[in-house]
Parts: C-alpha cells; sequence; structure tokens
C-alpha cells in the first residue's frame, strides 16, 4: 500500500504544477480583453478620421439634367426643390443663375456650396440651353 499511497500523492503533486488555478486565467483574460479594446478603440478612431478627411464629390450635372428636361426657361435666379439633389446630398445646396445669351439661347450658371463646415464652393458648372418656348420676363407674347 505504500506504493500506492506514494504514487498517488505524486500524481497530485504532477497536476498541480501542470494546471493554470483560477486566478492565473482570469489575469490572462484581462490582459487580453485590455489589449482588444485598446486595438477596437485604435480601429475606431482611425476609421472615423478616414470618413472625416474623405470629401463627396458633388456633381452639378445632376441639377443640370434635372433643369434640361424643363421646356422653358425664365431669367432669373434657379428654382430650388429642383430633382432629388438636396435628398441624395444633404449636406450640400446650390444657387445658380439663367440669362438669356441670344434667342432663345439660355446661360444657365450653378454653384454647389456646402451647408456645414466652411460653407465654401464645392463646384461651379455653366450650361447652354435652347428653349424656343421660352420668353424673356417681362416680354409679351404676341400672337
Amino acid at each position: 500500500m505504500k506504493t500506492s499511497d506514494a504514487s498517488r500523492s505524486g500524481g497530485q503533486a504532477g497536476r498541480r504544477n501542470r494546471a493554470f488555478t483560477l486566478l492565473e486565467i482570469m489575469i490572462a483574460s484581462g490582459i487580453l480583453f485590455l489589449c482588444l479594446f485598446a486595438i477596437l478603440q485604435l480601429l475606431s478612431t482611425s476609421l472615423r478620421n478616414a470618413r472625416v478627411l474623405q470629401r463627396s464629390i458633388v456633381d452639378p450635372g445632376m441639377i443640370a439634367a434635372e433643369l434640361s428636361l424643363t421646356n422653358k426657361l425664365t431669367e432669373g435666379p434657379l428654382e430650388r426643390g429642383l430633382g432629388s439633389f438636396e435628398k441624395l446630398y444633404p449636406d450640400f445646396r446650390y444657387d445658380g443663375e439663367i440669362t438669356e445669351v441670344g434667342t432663345n439661347l439660355f446661360q444657365v450658371d450653378f454653384v454647389v456650396y456646402r451647408r456645414t463646415g466652411d460653407h465654401g464652393v464645392e463646384s461651379r458648372m455653366s450650361i447652354l440651353l435652347f428653349r424656343p418656348e421660352s420668353t424673356k420676363v417681362g416680354q409679351l407674347n404676341r400672337f
């Protein structure tokens, strides 16, 4: 029996040396979670900074395309609410001026502004449209 008692005590001592205690596992888990959260914080910060630096390019050609669908133009400022520009680009607004440069030939100047931030001019565009049905402001239709 002495040999069996000695083997039992030696077996238990061997198991204690090979296994981790609950305290060691808790400390290792805490260090792992601290490292993971630090990495996630760095990742989210860098993604947010990349989004801030990324500037969306706004094409005033969308406004020109919507305006080209109209049959009549009137000299003066461009009307608001043209098409779905403000729905697609909520951070931008546009202004425009329509001037007659020839007989029924109109020049339309577009300027797109940023609503937030520096409020600077984002882009400019000018187009020429021929609209025979259009009249000058104040001009009477002659039959």
